[in-house]
């Protein structure tokens, strides 16, 4: 079997996966799975060297990613109005399984998701030397900056007798050009000691506002394991990311994190750190001696 037929394999295993958990209800899986394949195909349109997928199937697979993101949106929103459903979707089996010789036009009228540079962790910090020359918010009229997809923030998970849950409301973070920053937004994970995700990562949706040194998110964050679940060592990491016209890719501007034994109810106010983010918290250096913070707000529950 060639190469790039076990991709299209791995490919349609994972759609089956995320379409089966989402038919028995398992929601949290499903956008997990949906949003992992969704990047794998993002990947994929974007990698020049791949002689086997012509332009037009990368045309096709970037709008089967944006059907998968759509229907993430739609499985963690109250608003059941014009929402992406499983039986749409399901039509797209038989054209990923079959990208190699689908001929037929895309039954849905979508667009590929927007084409946005995704980096290797550490590898944007090539590409940022300028970073301080950019421009800022003048780069570009804001009608010309692709759309980005709602944020991909998961429900509460079910409570159980004995187990604690922690809700994260993250409110607004200080930097110095918060007015510049385009498209903000805020990746949280949480990692073990060795870097390794212990949980689905979200991104929150675009912030609401900026005024003066802060970007305003005001937006609650479910971690999706019970605390007691969590091994010894393991931190919730922010990452601020915001998008950069000049060079078609949303960056990594700085990040912060928590450990275990910051964990309690009410608010927290933590230092920020320069990138690349140090998910083994090995070099930490500091964004800036002023004094500005991700503010957040923990809530706990327990049964």
């Amino acid at each position: 079997m060639t190469e790039i037929s076990k991709t299209i394999q791995k490919w349609h295993a994972s759609f089956k996966k995320g379409t089966d958990f989402d038919s028995w209800g398992q929601l949290v899986e499903a956008i997990d799975e949906y949003q992992i394949l969704a990047r794998q195909l993002q990947k994929e349109v974007q990698s020049s060297n791949s002689s086997d997928i012509s332009e037009d199937q990368k045309k096709t697979l970037g709008k089967i990613a944006t059907c998968l993101e759509l229907r993430s949106a739609a499985l963690q929103s109250t608003h059941s109005q014009d929402e992406f459903k499983l039986e749409d979707l399901k039509k797209l089996e038989p054209i990923i399984k079959n990208i190699l010789t689908y001929k037929k036009d895309f039954p849905f009228d979508v667009q590929p998701v927007p084409l946005r540079k995704i980096l290797a962790p550490g590898e944007e910090e090539n590409l940022e030397l300028e970073e301080e020359d950019d421009g800022g918010a003048g780069a570009g009229s804001p009608d010309s900056f692709p759309i980005r997809v709602p944020g991909t923030l998961l429900p509460r998970l079910p409570s159980e007798p004995g187990m604690t849950l922690l809700t994260i409301k993250i409110e607004k973070i200080g930097l110095k050009d918060a007015g510049q920053c385009i498209d903000p937004y805020v990746t949280v994970s949480i990692k073990d000691l060795n870097g390794i995700d212990l949980n689905p990562v979200q991104d929150t949706p675009v912030a609401s506002r900026k005024e003066d040194t802060y970007i305003h998110f005001n937006v609650e964050v479910e971690i999706q394991k019970h605390l007691e679940k969590l091994p010894k060592g393991a931190a919730i990491f922010f990452e601020f990311k915001h998008y950069k016209p000049k060079k078609r890719f949303t960056s990594t501007k700085c990040f912060a994190f928590m450990e275990m034994d910051e964990i309690k109810s009410g608010p927290i106010v933590i230092e920020l750190y320069k990138k690349p983010t140090d998910f083994k918290r090995k070099k930490l250096h500091l964004l800036t001696k002023k004094p500005l913070y991700l503010h957040l707000h923990q809530t706990l529950h327990k049964d």
